[in-house]
Parts: C-alpha cells; structure tokens; sequence
C-alpha cells in the first residue's frame, strides 16, 4: 500500500459538529435540508455546525457556471429515463449524482472555526485522497480543476457556496456508481474525460447490494475521521 500522506490539521481551535447519515435523499429535499440547516445557523450563531452523508437518486446538478451546454443527449433522453436536471448555488459546472456515490454535505461556520475558503476545499479533497488511499488507491490534485484524479480519470468532485462565512454543498466521492450516466455530460465542463471509482479501481463486483452497502459504510466512516482529523473538529454521531 502506498505511504500514507499527512495532512496538518486546518482548526487549531477544536470545535464540534454533528454528523448524520441519511442513506438515500432525494436532491431536492437534501438542498432543502442544508438551506434550513444555514438559515437556523444565521439566525442563531450557537446553532451546531452539521454534516450530512448521502446517496442521491440520479440527478444532474448545475453550477454557478451552468452546464446545459455540457450535456451530450437530449433533456427528453433524460426525462424518459426519470432523470432530473437541478440548477444550484455552487461552484462548478454540471455534475452526476447516483447511487454509489458518497455525497458529504457539511454545514459549517468557517470563520468561527478559522477556516479560510481556499483551505477548506483543499480539506475536502484530502479527505477524498486519504480515504481513497485507505482502498490502496493513489489519487492526487489537479492544479486547473478542482477534485480528486487518479491519473487522467477523475474520481471525486468539490462544489461549494459560501453564505454568511457558512459553507453549504460539499463533495462527492464515485464508490461504487453506475458510472454510464457521466457519458451523457461533460463532466464538470470538461471534455474527453474518463472517471472512475473505488470499486472499478480495485475490480471489486458491485452486482451485489450487500458488497455496495459494505462499501458505503466503510467510506462513510473514513469520512468521519479523516474530516475530525483534517479541520480539528469532534464528530458527534446522530
């Protein structure tokens, strides 16, 4: 396995948050839930930092930047195959969500934590390398586009929105996904580019629902301690 890479810890001052998985969330109800989630923080600043881990539904979701143009087949396709196309606030251009795709939400008080922006997206890659890492996979940056590759193929995706020094959306981790769905788009705008999981690193048989439920548990527990570990902040379980 390769050598495990340290990471110094972003939050020199120790807070708390709590985290709650939610298994599978339709998009829409999960952008609902962050939103409540940021608005009970604005109004009350004593109000938990949180985060949420997840699958979604087939979804497409777009950025800041749009994506529409970065779809390769009709929006009828789409719809015929029950698959919606959700505009957001977050960076970014257009992106899949799907089953088998380990999604963390953190809702979190960056300036009460000491957390620059820059910073913490680059947290939220290397809690994505690490925990990749701990498949005995070596995946890095890419110094024009923000996410986790493993070579050419890219593996993990970052898309935030800042809102009152709050931070809302988060990462998506491929695991175990139908990755089909991606060849429809450009992925994050970019074209000509292949991506990959967890299971199709290792050649791992995802025709198995138990297999896929073991995989999803076991990264949604080294997402747990790779964040307390990376931004100092004491996971409270809910």
């Amino acid at each position: 396995m390769p050598e495990r890479i340290t990471f110094k810890s972003l939050n020199k001052v120790q807070r708390s948050c709590v985290f709650s998985n939610l298994d599978t969330l339709e998009y829409k109800r999960a952008l609902d839930l962050q939103i409540s989630t940021l608005n009970a923080k604005i109004d009350n600043p004593s109000e938990p930092d949180r985060v949420f881990y997840l699958e979604h539904p087939e979804v497409y979701t777009l950025g800041r930047r749009g994506g529409r143009e970065n779809l390769t087949v009709s929006e009828d396709f789409l719809s015929s195959r029950g698959i919606e196309i959700v505009q957001t606030d977050r960076g970014g251009n257009i992106t899949f969500h799907g089953p088998g795709q380990a999604v963390l939400y953190p809702i979190i008080n960056l300036e009460q934590a000491g957390i620059g922006v820059a910073d913490f997206v680059h947290g939220m890659e290397e809690i994505m390398k690490l925990t990749v890492l701990d498949f005995g996979i070596t995946a890095d940056r890419d110094p024009k586009n923000h996410g986790l590759w493993v070579g050419r193929k890219k593996i993990g995706s970052v898309g935030i929105s800042i809102k009152k020094n709050i931070s809302i959306h988060g990462l998506a981790l491929n695991v175990c996904p139908d990755l089909t769905p991606f060849s429809w788009i450009n992925p994050c705008g970019l074209e000509n580019v292949a991506m990959t999981s967890i299971a199709m690193e290792k050649g791992m048989d995802t025709t198995k629902d138990e297999v896929n439920k073991d995989l999803m548990n076991r990264v949604c527990h080294l997402f747990c301690h790779h964040f307390s570990k990376i931004f100092n902040i004491s996971i409270i379980r809910e």
